[in-house]
């Protein structure tokens, strides 16, 4: 399909614009108690850390180095991500504390506007500027604000839903960041073994675990002990003890406030589910059908997570916006939640607040929306050819 040169033009000028807004907050910012107050810091404490021979997960230590770089609280921050892909981000270890927030905003941005020019292209390359209201996202623009790793996560599921046919091994391999938050994908991570075992597309699953041991050896021979640091600071950080806007941590509130099994019953819920989704779906099963239900079921029912988490559901609220453009459907209601966020967003609502709670079954109300009849007419399709063979 020929697409308008002015649309294209419009196009690089909306994202040339967000590089100029991108560059001006990190002039404002840089150099402030801002930089130290975001979540940066705890990425660039962590990465100095293992690079100069310390513990990166030791709280009082990170304490020490946040406020020698301008922190004014005594409430440290400390990374809860495991070891395995802090490989990622070991340039900030050789860099100070503001060129590293400079080059990890610009990371961000960057591979935020890579996931939507991707996504764009797994749709086909239409000739339609809704991708770029993508740019509009609140989850992915606070999580640029907030210096958090959703972008990240967006990022290598955009690449994965682009790549598994053609070139498995690297589409495995792009999902290695998600291991930085895996309870976000243990829904997602068991179809993806199941289809690998239906399909034997064993090449995505070995992309996938080659990039994790060699992001863990790498991390392992920086740091030797990082593993059993890590095993310490989840033993007495009480990572469970904090209520995040999750319907999980909510649920455990309603049920047993101390009972923090109870946060994972959701998750396990959905692990059945998927499961069995995939399953009685396998002989037609699509990434960018089915696959973009799980992952929006898989961050639902997760047993904590945040408002910049759900940057990664990005994939299915622009699937969505195509399937209901294609099939005539208003998208009025898409245009009131991300309206009702932003808005969240522009108020500086804190992340743990419980007003969060309704984005993420917003998101999936909206996607189950736009793409029922769409769904459906596929797997029908799908059953009829499978039956025909």
């Amino acid at each position: 399909m020929k697409r308008s040169p002015l649309r294209m033009l419009a196009a690089a000028l909306i994202v040339a614009f967000g590089y100029c807004i991108v560059a001006a907050m990190v002039v404002v910012n840089v150099g402030s108690k801002s930089v130290t107050g975001s979540d940066f810091v705890e990425y660039w404490v962590a990465e100095q850390q293992i690079v100069h021979g310390g513990n990166p997960y030791d709280p009082v230590t990170t304490l020490q180095v946040e406020q020698a770089e301008g922190r004014t609280t005594n409430q440290t921050e400390v990374t809860f991500s495991p070891p395995v892909a802090f490989i990622l981000a070991l340039p900030l270890g050789y860099v100070n504390l503001k060129t590293g927030y400079i080059l990890w905003t610009l990371a961000l941005f960057t591979g935020f506007a890579a996931s939507v020019w991707i996504l764009w292209l797994q749709h086909g390359c239409p000739n339609t500027l809704l991708h770029l209201l993508c740019f509009a996202f609140a989850p992915a623009l606070i999580c640029i604000l907030a210096s958090q790793l959703g972008i990240f996560f967006l990022l290598g599921v955009a690449l994965f839903l682009y790549l598994h046919k053609t070139w498995p091994v690297l589409a495995g391999a792009a999902l290695l960041p998600c291991a930085l938050k895996p309870h976000l994908f243990v829904p997602v991570a068991v179809t993806l073994l199941l289809w690998t075992i239906s399909t034997k597309a064993y090449r995505a699953l070995a992309g996938f675990l080659i990039a994790l041991v060699c992001s863990s050896a790498l991390t392992l021979r920086l740091d030797s002990h990082i593993w059993s640091q890590y095993a310490q600071m989840m033993k007495t950080m009480s990572v469970m003890s904090a209520v995040s806007p999750t319907l999980s941590a909510h649920l455990r509130l309603l049920i047993a406030r101390n009972a923090a099994w109870v946060q994972f019953v959701p998750e396990i819920a959905a692990c059945g589910w998927a499961a069995w989704y995939f399953w009685t779906r396998r002989a037609r099963w699509d990434w960018m059908e089915q696959g973009l239900l799980v992952l929006l079921v898989s961050v639902l029912c997760s047993p904590y997570g945040y408002f910049t988490d759900e940057s990664v559901l990005l994939p299915a609220v622009l699937a969505g916006l195509y399937r209901a453009r294609s099939s005539g459907r208003s998208l009025v209601p898409i245009a009131v939640m991300c309206g009702a966020a932003l808005i969240e967003m522009g108020e500086t609502v804190r992340l743990a607040k419980p007003y969060y709670l309704w984005t993420t079954p917003a998101w999936l109300a909206w996607y189950l929306y736009a793409t029922t009849g769409k769904r459906a007419a596929v797997e029908a399709t799908g059953g009829a050819a499978s039956l025909a063979s």
